[in-house]
């Protein structure tokens, strides 16, 4: 009850100053709209070019690309405090706050910070997906829908244990926002069939830093049937691996973590 209260409080809060930075708000969704059509704009001069990219169509293509933009934009909207954590909090010392308060450090950091400009994000990925949907002729059966919704679910897993491991690693460091950067960058390479990659990123992006699993993996079966016992359980199985590291890096730099400051 004591979590309700508190997550009920957060929420109220960052409803009101969403109301109060309207137009801070509204720059960022339309500036991340300007990018994502910027970078449909290429794909679309790309195919003007070619029949196909290894095999898939425009529309394939902008399916997985909406695919992409729903967990990462809903990871954007509710986990993004963690990129602080990286920065700045655990360097500045702040991260002392989290320690005293009567709730799960780790989770006071998630819910602590709503982004919403992360809504233009996943609303561009529903109007992609729709819209490819439509041009695909998908057949939404009943588990299809259920199955996307279990991979979208894990996508977010994903990326949220990628931030938390790379956040806990400032704990030893006290600065691990580059690194973060780093890693999260790879994620654009999901954006597209990994089949038009080199074995090495195609294994990176597959195994070590399975990002292809928040996208590819499981559009391929909503597009194509493609193995959903591979695409749509590793996903989950990678997302599941993922937190548990995650989860487990986490808790042993809570451990080191001195208090620093600047």
């Amino acid at each position: 009850m004591r979590f309700l209260r508190l997550y009920k409080t957060f929420v109220v809060q960052h409803i009101k100053r969403l109301m109060e930075y309207r137009v801070d708000f509204l720059t960022g969704a339309i500036s991340f709209l300007i990018g994502q059509l910027t970078n449909i704009l290429f794909i679309g001069i790309i195919f003007d070019q070619i029949p196909n990219l290894a095999g898939w169509n425009f529309y394939e293509i902008l399916f997985i690309y909406g695919f992409s933009l729903i967990p990462k934009g809903l990871d954007h909207l509710t986990t993004d405090n963690l990129w602080k954590v990286a920065y700045f909090v655990v360097r500045r010392g702040d991260f002392d706050r989290y320690m005293t308060r009567p709730i799960n450090p780790l989770v006071h950091c998630i819910i602590e910070t709503l982004q919403f400009d992360a809504l233009g994000e996943f609303v561009t990925g529903i109007v992609l997906l729709v819209y490819a949907s439509i041009k695909l002729q998908v057949d939404y059966t009943l588990v299809n829908t259920l199955l996307m919704i279990i991979a979208i679910i894990g996508g977010i897993v994903i990326f949220a244990s990628i931030k938390i491991a790379c956040a806990a690693i400032a704990f030893w460091i006290k600065r691990s926002g580059s690194i973060l950067q780093m890693l999260y960058m790879s994620s654009d390479f999901a954006r597209y069939p990994v089949t038009i990659y080199s074995g090495v990123i195609r294994n990176l992006i597959t195994y070590i830093i399975p990002f292809a699993f928040t996208a590819y993996y499981p559009a391929s079966y909503i597009i194509r049937g493609n193995n959903p016992v591979f695409c749509i359980g590793g996903t989950v199985i990678a997302a599941a691996i993922l937190l548990t590291i995650s989860l487990f890096i986490w808790n042993r730099g809570m451990r080191a973590y001195e208090s620093a400051g600047s």
